[in-house]
């Protein structure tokens, strides 16, 4: 899946708009390494983003096209 599209259906960002101008803007990495929108995501990466002055670490649990909002903290886990 790709990476704004996973970050849209985990809900730790948003929009998919705002996912892809976060990717553009290189505050969100994979694996220590900055990632493009288009990146593939798969169980067991570790996604950083940066929000302002902290920074977000999650490691991807599932990888699924939609959820419901109450299963897609289910998705990822706190770092």
């Amino acid at each position: 899946m790709r990476l704004d599209k996973y970050l849209k259906v985990s809900r730790l960002i948003k929009r998919r708009t705002v996912a892809n101008d976060a990717c553009d803007a290189g505050r969100v990495m994979i694996n220590d390494k900055p990632a493009k929108a288009s990146t593939n995501v798969k169980v067991g990466d570790i996604i950083e983003i940066g929000f302002g002055g902290k920074a977000v670490r999650v490691e991807v649990l599932d990888v699924a096209e939609t959820t419901k909002k109450d299963e897609a903290k289910e998705l990822y886990r706190y770092l």
